[in-house]
């Protein structure tokens, strides 16, 4: 439970998707799998493909220029700026460095956070902590990614399963009792090999060898990680729940990370939660990692399924092994508070 007198809430929210859409029947042009196979396992009809001179940050600027307009804030009022994305344009600068420039934010500070699918749920609960302890007034908090330029298109258990997009969200003061009511953050470092990108750091730093092994594509024990996402995110969210004082019962609507299918399904189950009152986009969008919930909670507000009021639960998890929950109590307010 929060303790202090700042509720802190989204102001508003922007996204942005590459224009390209890949199906599954397209996929079936250079790698060895089905449209059937691919939505049995995952639930995944198509996906959105960034082109080649496209990259994370021009995403992640679009989706951060809507959210901003949204909230009725100049970048010039912006504090901070926090980017969770496992696709940033370079090792440094920072991908949020690089969108503080083209947005002019001039007073912001920047950095990016590394959490892989859970990546903006914890830049969320980060930036509310900055706004919270009186440090700053005005957040911006950006899940992005570009994944389509790491993935391996002849690995067939892993390509099928990702795409590109960016959802973004400005924090700042709302009402009492709105806003962020509780969260959830953690970790399993034991399992950080079942989901990584061995090589381009300094463990592997790029080498002939490193690219002829295809060290710098994503590699995934994809069995194992599915284990685990089914287990912890029902549990990360209950836990959340728990800390804003809430059960599931309380719970208005769902946004879960948009993996797979079954891994949805898994979560809504142990929330006892009807499936029309979870978001489910991953059949449009496949996994976006660390965009994938800003993208599904903008949509949900974008159809009026959130009203003001509503309690909503964010939960995901992510390389690491990572996992991320968020309770909050829906603000649409006119104008953001101070």
């Amino acid at each position: 439970m929060i303790e202090n007198n700042i509720s802190v809430g989204i102001l508003g929210m922007g996204s942005c998707l590459p224009d390209k859409i890949m199906t599954n029947y397209d996929l079936e042009k250079f790698v060895d799998t089905s449209d059937e196979w691919i939505i049995e396992r995952t639930g995944i009809k198509e996906r959105r493909i960034a082109d080649d001179q496209t990259a994370t940050s021009d995403i992640a600027l679009k989706a951060a220029e809507s959210a901003l307009e949204k909230a009725g804030i100049s970048a010039s009022e912006l504090d901070l700026i926090i980017v969770g994305t496992a696709t940033p344009d370079m090792m440094f600068p920072s991908t949020a460095c690089i969108i503080q420039d083209r947005l002019k934010a001039a007073n912001a500070a920047a950095f990016d956070l590394a959490a892989g699918c859970s990546g903006f749920v914890y830049a969320l609960i980060t930036g509310c902590q900055f706004i919270q302890t009186g440090l700053y007034k005005k957040v911006l908090v950006i899940g992005a990614e570009t994944l389509s330029k790491i993935l391996d298109w002849q690995d067939r258990n892993t390509c099928v399963l990702f795409g590109d997009g960016a959802g973004a969200a400005v924090l700042g003061e709302v009402p009492a009792g709105y806003g962020i009511l509780g969260s959830d953050l953690g970790c399993d470092g034991s399992g950080g090999d079942l989901l990584k990108l061995p090589a381009g750091g300094s463990r592997h730093p790029a080498s002939v060898e490193t690219l002829t092994g295809r060290l710098h594509y994503v590699h995934m024990q994809g069995r194992e990680v599915f284990k685990f996402a089914t287990k912890v995110m029902g549990e990360a969210a209950v836990k959340a729940l728990a800390k804003a004082g809430l059960e599931p019962k309380d719970v208005d609507y769902l946004i879960p990370h948009q993996a797979n299918i079954r891994i949805i399904h898994s979560a809504a189950k142990r929330l006892k939660m009807p499936l029309n009152k979870v978001m489910i986009n991953v059949d449009k969008y496949g996994n976006t990692s660390a965009a994938s919930i800003p993208i599904a909670l903008k949509e949900a507000v974008d159809q009026n399924i959130i009203k003001d009021g509503d309690i909503v639960v964010l939960v995901g998890f992510g390389a690491g092994l990572t996992w991320a929950a968020c309770v909050m109590k829906w603000y649409e307010g006119v104008k953001p508070i101070g």
